[in-house]
């Protein structure tokens, strides 16, 4: 019986080695890198730890590499000296288990054997979650290397909760699960709640692997899973229950499994029909709001959005509304209405802070269509919706390049978001057509110190954007400024075209497998139009009618020519188009721009909050 063991184990090395090197590797064990010791960055004895077995994955000797696939398959032969040493170890293990730790390194979450290869083969055979080992811990220099920043970011949530099951190998991923279980950033755990922590993701370990063999990908489905259905609402499920959750979220985790890049429709092919045909029932549309339309111009915009449509195409839909859902549970209990009560088959939910909430409705109503007011987010069961902002913001720069008297005009933002970045370097390409030598003032409206525009006004400042105004200011008070041109969204036609597609079955076309489809619309789609002042000067007009003109019809790009960092560093040049990607992650300021990207701290809580969930990479200039 134990022979037959290691037969099956080593038909399985071998066919694990030869697939390997079907792919053009050797099919063997990795050996620890020789980078790992030479730039280590100092040492760290854990002492005796339990080794995620998933995470051993390879060996400190070259001659050990030789006996064993990639994943510790043994590969001599049956009769060999190695063959017999597994097969009494194997017996000794069915007997009395394995208990002796092994000795290991870790560099960057992987752990390398010293001693003890055969021990892990054997649990490795029999599916074992973990091994006892003797682990020292080498650390590796600090860089901008997404790898190494998570690794930084990791080593805080290990010294918090002492668990090593969980690994992400991209930045911001430790703060999210931190997030969904309800604890504060890197709070250290109590031993109890470490301990039902790891019961729970084991659990959900188990669950998942039945259904998708990808260990690599565990912790991440784990944090999808987690996010949508609650951890607390989930840590006491059985297996058998979080693969019935697991199979309502599917589209996300192959989405995750597969890596799949977000779909972003940049071009709106939706015209609107000749002849309204009536429709035998009407379609009922639900909006959900953070805030209300008397307090929050945002609301406000949305809301006459949602009448413009209600109007347009009366006699095809019904619209309602639930503002002042700004918690969770209650945009989750406004959805659940809309659905329920008023019957809606369409949910826009307006703020990225409805974003999860709306993931849960999703998953949980697969035949209702919700779309959530954000940008560049990564989940196949809602789809995202957002104006393109940079091509007005470009020409209002060209306006204030033109307007400025002293070569000095202020720009507050309010949080860099997705695109944030990419509209104020836009701003200062507009203002470099008219006036190179202009400089851009940076500000921020959302910092817990206070009001950018009267930080821009006390520098002397008197041209100044503010999102959708650029104007000039005698004072800070409304009745002190002078409007100069402004940034026109038309949500109207937005949601037209949102519903259209739906009800002529684009939206069924548009499906991308488990991609994240986004719609990004911008002056081309009829969605966003600058207006300029009576006050701005004919010639100026005239300019921008034309510049205008040439962005709709694609024969002007906004970042047109070299453009530099604010450290001279080259960031792009005619010679390579910028992506819609590109854009929507730009995370370095324009050389003509005086100021900086503050730190998460430095903001209001609720814009930390947004930053989270929409915030850029922070790139610092050096």
């Amino acid at each position: 019986m134990i022979q037959a063991e290691y037969q099956k184990a080593l038909r399985e090395g071998l066919k694990e080695k030869r697939e390997a090197q079907e792919h053009g590797l050797s099919g063997e064990l990795a050996v620890l890198p020789p980078e790992a010791q030479k730039s280590s960055n100092g040492r760290e004895s854990l002492g005796i730890v339990e080794i995620p077995l998933e995470l051993i994955q390879g060996t400190c000797t070259e001659l050990r590499a030789e006996t064993f696939s990639f994943n510790f398959s043994p590969i001599m032969p049956v009769g060999s000296e190695f063959a017999n040493k597994w097969i009494n170890l194997c017996a000794s293990h069915l007997e009395n288990g394995i208990r002796d730790p092994i000795k290991a390194v870790e560099y960057l979450n992987r752990y390398y054997v010293i001693e003890g290869h055969k021990r892990v083969s054997v649990l490795k055979h029999f599916e074992a979650v973990s091994v006892p080992g003797t682990v020292t811990r080498l650390l590796p220099p600090r860089s901008d290397n997404p790898e190494v920043v998570a690794y930084y970011e990791f080593l805080q949530f290990y010294r918090a909760t002492g668990l090593l099951c969980v690994v992400f190998r991209q930045p911001g991923l430790y703060a999210r699960l931190m997030r969904a279980i309800g604890l504060k950033e890197f709070e250290e755990w109590s031993s109890d709640e470490s301990y039902k922590f790891r019961a729970f993701y084991y659990m959900f370990y188990e669950a998942f692997l039945h259904q998708y063999p990808r260990k690599d990908k565990l912790s991440e489905a784990f944090l999808i899973y987690i996010e949508i259905f609650g951890y607390k609402a989930s840590a006491h499920k059985l297996p058998s229950e979080i693969e019935n959750d697991l199979t309502k979220i599917n589209q996300e985790i192959l989405s995750c499994l597969e890596s799949t890049q977000r779909t972003l429709l940049l071009d709106d092919n939706v015209k609107a029909p000749l002849i309204s045909i009536m429709r035998p029932t009407k379609l009922k549309v639900a909006f959900v709001h953070d805030d209300n339309a008397a307090q929050s111009h945002w609301t406000y915009n949305h809301e006459y959005g949602r009448y413009r449509l209600a109007n347009t195409m009366r006699d095809q839909i019904e619209t309602v509304s639930y503002e002042d859902a700004a918690t969770e549970e209650q945009a989750l209990a406004a959805m659940e209405d809309a659905i329920h009560t008023a019957g809606a088959s369409i949910i826009f939910t307006t703020s990225i802070t409805s974003l999860l909430p709306s993931v849960k409705e999703a998953v949980l109503h697969p035949d209702v269509k919700i779309l959530n007011c954000s940008l560049n987010t990564n989940y196949p069961s809602v789809r995202t919706y957002y104006p393109r902002l940079y091509g007005a913001k470009f020409i209002k720069g060209v306006v204030a390049g033109s307007l400025t008297y002293d070569g000095r005009i202020g720009y507050v933002a309010d949080h860099p978001t997705y695109d944030s970045i990419a509209n104020l370097n836009a701003f200062v390409q507009g203002v470099k057509l008219v006036n190179p030598h202009a400089q851009v003032y940076l500000e921020w409206s959302q910092l817990q110190r206070g009001n950018g525009v009267q930080r821009l006004y006390d520098l002397g400042i008197r041209l100044i954007d503010y999102r959708d105004q650029l104007g000039e200011y005698a004072g800070i008070t409304q009745n002190k400024v002078r409007n100069m041109a402004l940034i026109q969204c038309n949500w109207g036609r937005l949601y037209q075209s949102l519903i259209r597609r739906v009800m002529d079955g684009t939206w069924k076309s548009e499906e991308r497998q488990n991609s994240a489809i986004n719609y990004w619309w911008g002056m081309s789609q009829g969605v966003v139009n600058v207006l300029c002042s009576h006050r701005v000067p004919s010639g100026t007009r005239r300019l921008v009618s034309l510049l205008l003109d040439d962005l709709r019809n694609g024969r002007l790009d906004p970042f047109y020519g070299t453009m530099h960092d604010q450290s001279g560093k080259a960031m792009h040049s005619d010679d390579i188009p910028m992506t819609a990607q590109d854009i929507i992650t730009m995370n370095w300021l324009s050389s003509h721009v005086i100021g900086e990207v503050p730190k998460l701290e430095e903001f209001t809580p609720k814009a930390q909050e947004l930053i989270r969930l929409q915030g850029l990479e922070r790139r610092d200039a050096t």
